[in-house]
């Protein structure tokens, strides 16, 4: 009764304007404005925002020879694994609570020093002549010039050589060594490459209805629409708070009483099979009730 009561106060306190530019509270129903009839349908669209990870390995030209020439081992082929790293639930059509209008832009990085992309150079680092070398003898050659660099290094921070490069002169000889080294491991240990996307997707409550399929995810492939059965089921749950979805007896029709209808504060929790990904509080108008509230009369 208490609840009712503070809603009755609430709802006339939000009579006109304000009702409208209220994401809780909305007219239902025809009514007139300005001297206009409108017909007021309260609804809600959620945006759902998730964020994926894809982590790429490219596979080097002398892979194979790694294990034989450096001692370590590497990825013999390509593959690609994704990985969801964020997501976000906000109300569309609202603008103090809405999502971004503008999604992030997609990312990418490579983790190598002079990498700009998922694919090789054609020419090796140190290609200065025009025959063709077997594959493992490039990289028996790449190898040795990989622990050349290496000495090359040891010298000029020991003083062993260059004793005329220093300051900024021996600060630049040993950037460029690194470059030159990284260039020739990428060649053996490939390179990894991660890309990062957001993608948003549109859910409009129904009325009764609490559980969503948003879309579907697969470690190997990604996000993938909800009818995709190859990936696992992303699903948003709706669940308004206390008794926010009881419907309000009417009472007794009267020409001074309006039509509101409450959106029911309703926790959003989006979920990746058993992982929680993002959770929050919104107003959802479907979920919410109906009721009527006495107004002043106009003179």
């Amino acid at each position: 009764m208490k609840r009712n009561l503070f809603l009755a106060a609430l709802l006339c306190l939000a009579v006109g304007a304000a009702a409208q530019e209220n994401p809780r509270i909305a007219r239902l129903g025809a009514y007139e404005q300005a001297g206009r009839l409108t017909v007021g349908q309260p609804r809600t669209t959620l945006a759902v925002d998730i964020t994926q990870e894809r982590e790429q390995i490219v596979c080097g030209p002398y892979a194979r020879y790694a294990q034989k020439y450096l001692g370590v081992r590497a990825p013999l082929t390509d593959k690609s694994s994704y990985a969801l790293v964020g997501a976000r639930i906000a109300l569309a059509d609202d603008a103090r609570l809405m999502a971004p209008a503008e999604l992030p832009a997609a990312e990418q990085r490579v983790e190598s020093f002079r990498s700009e992309g998922d694919r090789f150079a054609r020419l090796a680092p140190d290609r200065t002549s025009a025959t063709m070398l077997p594959l493992e003898e490039a990289a028996r050659e790449a190898a040795a010039t990989i622990f050349s660099l290496r000495r090359h290094r040891l010298e000029l921070i020991t003083g062993e050589a260059g004793e005329n490069v220093f300051g900024a002169g021996l600060e630049a000889a040993l950037e460029r060594i690194d470059r030159l080294e990284q260039s020739y491991l990428e060649l053996f240990l490939g390179r990894q490459v991660v890309s990062v996307q957001t993608r948003r997707y549109i859910v409009v409550p129904q009325e009764g209805k609490q559980q969503y399929v948003v879309c579907r995810f697969s470690p190997q492939d990604g996000l993938l629409p909800e009818d995709d059965l190859s990936g696992d089921l992303v699903s948003l749950r709706l669940e308004p708070e206390g008794d926010a979805a009881a419907v309000t007896p009417a009472g007794p029709k009267q020409t001074n009483r309006e039509t509101f209808r409450v959106a029911a504060s309703t926790v959003c929790t989006l979920m990746a099979g058993n992982r929680e990904l993002a959770r929050t509080i919104l107003p959802v108008f479907e979920l919410g009730r109906t009721v009527e509230v006495a107004v002043p009369r106009r003179r």
